[in-house]
Parts: C-alpha cells; sequence; structure tokens
C-alpha cells in the first residue's frame, strides 16, 4: 500500500510569535521549556510534531513484535523534534524500521516521525540520542542510528544498539516469521565508541581500575549472567566515579 505523506502547515503568526521568544529563552533552559509547553497548547491539533509518514503495523501473523522492550502499545514519551521538546506524546519505538511513531490527536492516525528531526527521545523510563556517524571524529566509530544512553558518565558512556528483524524459519508446510532481537554495547571513552561483549571485555577495557572494580562487584554481589546490562551499568558508573 502506498504510504500517505501528512503534512501540516502551521499558523504564521505562531511560527513568528514563537521563533521570536524562542531567540529570546534559547539560553535559559527552564523559561525555553515553559514557552514550548505554552506554544504547543497554543497550536493544538496544529502542533510542528505532527508531520511524517503514515504508520502501519505488521501483519500478525508474524510472530513477536517489533517495539522497544515488547511494548506493542502508546506510552507517553519525550521527544525532540527540530530543536523542541514535546512531552506526553503517544509514542512507539519501532526497532525493526528503527523509526519513532506517534498517535495523533483523532487517536486513530499513526505516522513515523523523520529521524533526522530527532535529536533524543525518553520513553518507559529510557532515554535514546541519535548518533550521527558522519559526525564522530574517534578512530572506533558506530553506525548512524538512536542508542540506549545507559549511562553517562564524566569520563565514560555505556551505550545500548537494540535492533529487531524478521526471521523466517520452516515449519510444517509453511513458511513462519517471527522477530529476532539483537543487543550490542558500547562504551565511549573520548572520541571512541568500543564495542564489547561480556564482564571479562568490559573490565578488560577499564582494565586502569580492574582490582577496584573487582573489588565493588564482590561486595556488592553483583551477578553479571542473570542481568548483565544492570550489572554493566553499575560498573561503568562506579568506574566513572573512581576517577572523578
Amino acid at each position: 500500500m502506498t504510504k500517505k505523506i501528512i503534512l501540516t502547515l502551521v499558523i504564521a503568526w505562531s511560527i513568528i510569535a514563537s521563533n521570536q521568544v524562542f531567540a529570546q529563552m534559547a539560553a535559559d533552559s527552564t523559561g525555553f521549556n515553559q514557552v514550548i509547553a505554552g506554544y504547543n497548547k497554543a497550536i493544538g491539533k496544529q502542533s510542528y510534531l505532527y508531520n511524517g509518514t503514515e504508520y502501519e503495523f505488521y501483519p500478525p501473523t508474524i510472530k513477536g513484535n517489533a517495539y522497544i522492550f515488547d511494548v506493542n502499545t502508546f506510552k507517553p514519551g519525550r521527544v525532540n523534534y527540530d530543536g523542541a521538546y514535546y512531552d506526553n506524546v503517544p509514542m512507539m519505538y519501532d526497532l525493526n524500521k528503527e523509526i519513532v511513531v506517534i498517535l495523533l490527536y483523532n487517536n486513530f492516525t499513526k505516522i513515523s516521525l523523520i529521524n533526522e528531526r530527532i535529536s533524543d527521545f525518553s520513553l518507559l523510563g529510557h532515554s535514546f540520542v541519535r548518533i550521527n556517524a558522519d559526525s564522530l571524529t574517534g578512530t572506533k566509530k558506530v553506525a548512524t542510528g538512536f542508542y540506549d544512553e545507559l549511562f553517562n558518565g564524566k569520563h565514560v558512556q555505556l551505550f545500548a544498539k537494540r535492533a529487531k528483524t524478521i526471521q523466517t524459519t520452516t515449519g510444517t508446510n509453511t513458511l513462519e516469521s517471527f522477530f529476532s532481537e539483537t543487543r550490542d554495547y558500547y562504551l565511549k571513552r573520548g572520541n571512541d565508541y568500543i564495542s564489547f561483549g561480556g564482564k571479562g571485555a568490559l573490565l578488560s577495557l577499564l582494565k586502569d581500575r580492574k582490582k577496584e572494580l573487582n573489588q565493588f562487584i564482590k561486595a556488592n554481589n553483583i551477578d553479571y549472567r542473570s542481568d548483565p546490562e544492570a550489572s554493566m551499568t553499575a560498573i561503568v558508573k562506579y568506574y566513572d566515579q573512581l576517577n572523578n
């Protein structure tokens, strides 16, 4: 089915007025957020956020779903779109297509936002940032896309790259399709994004504090195998504290 492009025309006076206020308030984050909230309320259904490609759900014959943390319903989130923050937006994050899907004010129409206009968004207690590979200067880089920021410290950052793909397997006289999930983890030090796998690989990257980290793991009964993501986040956070 041909995708329909939904474009919203914003009233001229609201654009002019908002741009003037934005310029005055840009240095004051609190005031700027208040202006954004007022702007959203003023233009209501004509919000600049409501533009993008119409989105359609996947066929129900595909087992599982394409969405972050398997949550296949719209949940309130926050998105930075073209430099403006929008709060309490009904959102879903499609990991297969790597797109943010929002529900329009009519509670029926679904559109996918334009990735290049999203700098970051928050959903289900996680913060996602868009990293542009062309802007990276380190020798070890990552592909352009959205990354779950698990920890953002002074010396190191920890990211998870989550993705889902549609796989096909042969059943009894049929072909069955299902969503398969992958997760990759990156430690950012300086300008480099370094991929790693298990606990040993992570501690190897943090070897200048390996002794203290092992003591921390033992003292806090951190079980990496039972909850790898929480464990690596705790380890990286402690490492960052040790280097302050």
